[in-house]
């Protein structure tokens, strides 16, 4: 089978519109490594791309990215509580630490350089990417039980699918394809210098990179619910996942009905959907739903079911379809309960 590669994301600072859609050309054209990269969002980006003429020092650990969009704001960081790799383009107008790279934003040699310096420094995303592809592959045979992941008798990563999870940072994604799932009768320890996450996180991370479409076609078809909140951090969601959370902890609702209701493009929505569904957050069976509120001026509402749990932290179990379902929301009625962002709290870790 043939190795998924995950997607990384690129922000950018302090570059003109016109050098934003340069850049992004040349960027397709790269090839440094094992990834797939894309210029994304600033602040949920793997790693950044700095204008070296537009970036001044304000202190010895801050600087100052003065915009070239009239529209937008200067940008102040300070580089020492950055946890990301950092490049900044060619000439720059101060000495960059040590800990950044600079690039020929001309250049393609330079921008795989700096790109593959980029790869290496996050490598352990990688290595939980590819974990997470082969959970999704076996997981009708994995169950709830605990694992050792070994190649050649080196362990690379153990989990647990009722707990914690971890993974040997320098793992590559064919060493997956080839390792051995071996049970575990009881508990062990995760070694120090392993990644260590949850299935949760795990899963979430796999569905924000994969280039594959990973809903379930029922999900397109069939009503959803809302299930319970995710089991993340709260800076992992997107303003569209929490508005699907929103939508559907006020009322079930199809695929379809969602667009509607949020104005979502098809493709962007599949994607958000499917984030949730593999972290347990919505369901199609409505036996795990959350409470179901009553449908404003109807008579067909039902009692509320109470919040649903399951031991496993993803949505990797099977859903069985049921005759009866909950009230859903019918075209162009409005729930009864004011509006609001976060229908609930998110775990903080």
């Amino acid at each position: 089978m043939s190795i998924e590669l995950p997607v990384l994301r690129l922000g950018l600072a302090g570059f003109a519109a016109r050098q934003v859609a340069e850049l992004d050309a040349l960027l397709r054209r790269s090839a440094p490594g094992r990834h797939v990269w894309q210029i994304g969002h600033f602040g949920d980006s793997d790693a950044w791309w700095l204008s070296g003429p537009r970036t001044q020092r304000i202190t010895d650990g801050t600087i100052r990215i003065l915009p070239a969009i009239p529209s937008e704001r200067s940008l102040q960081i300070d580089l020492q509580e950055v946890d990301r790799p950092v490049g900044f383009s060619l000439p720059t107008v101060f000495t960059p630490p040590n800990s950044s790279y600079t690039f020929d934003p001309e250049s393609i040699p330079s921008i795989n350089a700096v790109l593959e310096k980029f790869e290496g420094w996050l490598q352990p995303v990688a290595a939980q990417f590819s974990l997470a592809a082969r959970i999704i592959e076996q997981e009708s045979v994995l169950g709830s039980g605990m694992y050792h992941v070994i190649l050649n008798a080196r362990l690379l990563a153990v989990v647990d699918m009722k707990g914690d999870i971890g993974v040997f940072p320098s793992a590559g994604p064919a060493d997956f394809d080839d390792a051995m799932w071996v049970r575990q009768p009881e508990r062990t320890e995760i070694p120090d210098s392993f990644v260590r996450t949850t299935l949760s996180e795990l899963m979430w991370q796999y569905a924000v990179r994969t280039t594959r479409d990973v809903l379930p076609k029922r999900y397109r078809s069939g009503l959803l619910y809302f299930r319970r909140p995710p089991r993340l951090q709260q800076r992992l969601l997107s303003d569209g996942h929490m508005l699907l959370m929103r939508e559907l902890s006020a009322a079930a609702g199809t695929f379809a009905e969602l667009q509607q209701r949020t104005g979502m493009a098809a493709p962007a929505m599949a994607k958000a959907l499917a984030a949730l569904y593999l972290v347990g957050t919505i369901t199609s069976n409505p036996k795990r739903a959350s409470v179901t509120r009553t449908v404003p001026g109807g008579d067909d509402s039902e009692p509320s079911q109470g919040i649903q749990h399951s031991i496993v932290p993803s949505g990797l179990e099977t859903e069985s379809m049921p005759s009866t379902q909950p009230p859903r929301m019918r075209p162009g009625a409005r729930h009864g309960s004011a509006d609001f962002t976060l229908p609930m709290p998110l775990v903080r870790r």
